[in-house]
Parts: structure tokens; C-alpha cells; sequence
């Protein structure tokens, strides 16, 4: 999985404070952003009804003659850029329902949809670290909390607000610094939970911080104190804040863990073996929905698979249905039945197993196997008897 550096591309995503003028000329951007897309939305919405199709050329040209008409003239006043960009990501979504890896395109809200807009090169100007929006005199106040990449300029700059007031804005740019390490002989399997984040076929285990926990009394006081004020009120503005800013520190907080800890296994493993557990179903239990959730284990997976990529390393994805806790590490004898509060056992042969410890190392021992016999990152959900690939792996009978 090596990757040339030159191919490499990271956005780096910085907090800004604008001024009073660069606040109302992003606002009424986002505004017009939203606009533009539901208006898309909706001319392409019925011309599929009548079994005609809209493409990306065709909306550049409504949007054009939107422009024109007295009732959407107040277009004009925001930089063109973000609404060529937005019709890109209407055109992005619709090839993705065609080829049917995402469902059929939604509406943007004014309160729940993100509030952001994506300027190309010809929408700013980036000289000497300050970037200047179009339709702005004044470069942006960042907060340079990291330096870009030497000799880099943004391809790409997407600004946005978050549901706490903040303003964050995201270059996208190429980073030569980003090479393959060295090759190791060294390989982890990788076990999550809610007890401990992580356990690892070494032994180590990974506290869980439950961050969501830490926060959960004084969110309860917010979210009781939202609930109290009238709806479309200041004061009820103010305490919707309140409650988004708590939720925005328990987010910051977990995205920083599990940065650290994906870098971690990243640089010290070559071979990195995870469970291909089926998240989104898991959450539907609601005596475990909110464990699961603050864990954040498909975010912890995507992290450690865009880095593997990145620095050269593999994953492995063993499928969910392997009895990695049921299964001894040492003779390969399965149990019957393991309940989920028995938390070590011993196997007939004599063996004694902590029940994550001994799961990491199954996991390691089928996902070095599944390497060896070229399974992908993520195995195969449907194939012929519906079983995966791990469980089509059968011995070779003797002639």
C-alpha cells in the first residue's frame, strides 16, 4: 500500500476569528449556498420525475438566469465560486444515488445542515501565510496552530461554522513531507470495547476516557436549561450555544485520543488487524447505543486506515461473525457459549484467557491468514453460500 508523496493530499484545518464584516459576508455566502442547492435540488428533483435528466452544465445555467431575475438578484452579491462549488457537490451526490453507494440527495436545513462554503483558486488569494477571501479587503485572522507544508499553496478552501459559533476555515494542499516508514516484521491485532478502547495482541490495553461521561451532568443542566426557554427567543439562542459548545469540547476531545492513538499503532505495526464489526447496527441496542457511540469505533477505523495508506501500512478487516472471544488462542478450541460479562476463562487444554486479550490475538492469527491469501481491507459481504471470506477458507482434503 505505498503511496507517492507527491499524491498526497491533507487539509489543514485552522480556527479564525473574522471581523464584524467578514462575519455578515460569510453568512449571507452560506445563505446563498443553501439557496442555490435546493434550487437545484428541486429542478433536478422534477425533471427526474419526468424521467429527464439534469446534469451539472444544465444547473450552471439555471443558476445563471436565477441571477437574473429580480426575486434572486441579491445572488450576485456573494462571490460566484461557492456557487458553481455547491452545484458540483449537488452533481457529486447524484453520480453517487446513480451508482448506488449513497441515498437520493436531501434538502439542506437552515438550523441542522452545516454551514460552510468551498472557494477554488480563482475565490482567494493566498500570499505570504494570508489568505484573503473574494469579496473581502481584508486577509482572515487564523490561528496558525500548525504551519502548512513548505512551498505549499491551497488547491482548495473550504470556510465553516460550526453549530458552537466557531469559524474554522480548511486548506487543501498538497504534503510532500508525507512518506512510507521503513518496513517492519511487526503486526497487532486490534480488539475494541467499551471497558477498555482498545486491547492489543500484546497484552496493552487502552483506557476508555468516556468523555461523553465526564460531560454528562453538566449537559443534562444545559440541555434542561435549553428546554426551558421560549422557542425563537435570545435567550434560547444563547443556550443552544451552550449546549453545542459542551458537545463541541467532548468531540475535540475525542477526536485528539484517537489521533494519538491511530499515529501510535500507524508508526509502530506494519500489519494492523481489526474487526469489521457492523457499527450502525450495534448503536440500535439502546442499553448500549451511548457507550458505543462516545467510543467512536468506526471514526477510530477510518483514522487508522487513511494513515495506513498515507505511511505504507496495511489493515485488515476480519469479518464480524468470527468467534474471535469464543475461540482458544492456544489449541483452537471453540467454546459453546461465552456470555459478555464473563471477562476470563479457561479452555479444556488449560489454557487461561482475558477475554479481549485472547480476541486480539485471534484476530491477529486470522488476519495474517487473510493477508496471506489476499483479502482486501474489507472482505467480501456477499459471496456464493452468503459466507464471508474468512469462513470460505476451508482445509485441503487429502487425495
Amino acid at each position: 500500500m505505498s503511496v507517492t508523496t507527491a499524491c498526497v493530499k491533507r487539509a489543514f484545518r485552522y480556527r479564525f476569528h473574522p471581523t464584524d464584516a467578514q462575519a455578515a459576508e460569510l453568512s449571507r455566502t452560506f445563505g446563498c449556498v443553501r439557496k442555490v442547492y435546493n434550487l437545484a435540488l428541486a429542478a433536478r428533483t422534477e425533471a427526474w420525475a419526468r424521467q429527464e435528466r439534469v446534469n451539472y452544465n444544465q444547473t450552471s445555467a439555471l443558476l445563471t438566469a436565477w441571477k437574473k431575475t429580480e426575486e434572486l438578484a441579491y445572488l450576485n452579491e456573494v462571490s460566484s465560486v461557492p456557487l458553481q462549488q455547491c452545484l458540483r457537490h449537488l452533481q457529486m451526490a447524484f453520480t453517487s444515488f446513480f451508482g448506488k453507494r449513497a441515498k437520493y440527495p436531501r434538502f439542506k436545513s437552515k438550523k441542522k445542515s452545516r454551514k460552510s462554503a468551498e472557494y477554488t483558486t480563482s475565490g482567494f488569494r493566498y500570499r505570504n501565510g494570508r489568505l484573503t477571501l473574494a469579496k473581502m479587503t481584508e486577509p482572515l485572522d487564523i490561528v496558525w496552530s500548525r504551519p502548512l507544508p513548505e512551498g505549499a499553496q491551497p488547491s482548495t478552501v473550504t470556510v465553516s461554522q460550526d453549530a458552537a459559533g466557531r469559524w474554522f476555515v480548511s486548506l487543501l494542499c498538497e504534503d510532500s513531507t508525507v512518506r512510507p516508514l521503513p518496513v517492519t516484521d511487526t503486526a497487532v491485532g486490534i480488539d475494541v470495547g467499551l471497558d477498555h478502547l482498545l486491547t492489543l495482541s500484546t497484552g496493552e490495553k487502552v483506557t476508555n476516557p468516556r468523555h461523553e461521561r465526564r460531560d454528562r451532568a453538566c449537559l443534562a443542566r444545559a440541555q434542561w436549561e435549553l428546554s426551558r426557554k421560549a422557542k425563537g427567543s435570545a435567550n434560547r439562542e444563547k443556550a443552544r450555544r451552550k449546549v453545542a459548545r459542551i458537545h463541541a469540547r467532548i468531540a475535540d476531545r475525542r477526536r485528539d485520543v484517537l489521533h494519538k492513538l491511530t499515529t501510535r499503532l500507524v508508526r509502530e505495526n506494519q500489519t494492523l488487524v481489526i474487526e469489521d464489526l457492523a457499527v450502525r447496527n450495534m448503536v440500535r441496542n439502546r442499553n448500549l447505543a451511548r457507550a458505543i457511540s462516545d467510543a467512536a469505533w468506526s471514526e477510530f477505523r477510518s483514522m487508522l486506515e487513511y494513515k495506513a495508506a498515507w505511511y505504507g501500512r496495511d489493515v485488515v478487516a476480519v469479518d464480524r461473525f468470527f468467534p474471535s472471544s469464543r475461540l482458544c488462542s492456544h489449541c483452537g478450541a471453540m467454546q459453546d457459549r461465552l456470555p459478555l460479562q464473563v471477562r476470563t476463562w479457561t479452555c479444556d487444554c488449560g489454557a487461561t484467557h482475558d477475554r479481549d486479550v485472547n480476541a486480539a490475538q485471534n484476530l491477529l492469527a486470522v488476519g495474517l491468514t487473510v493477508s496471506a491469501c489476499g483479502a482486501g481491507v474489507r472482505p467480501q459481504r456477499r459471496t456464493p453460500g452468503g459466507q464471508s471470506a474468512v469462513k470460505q477458507e476451508t482445509p485441503r482434503r487429502e487425495p
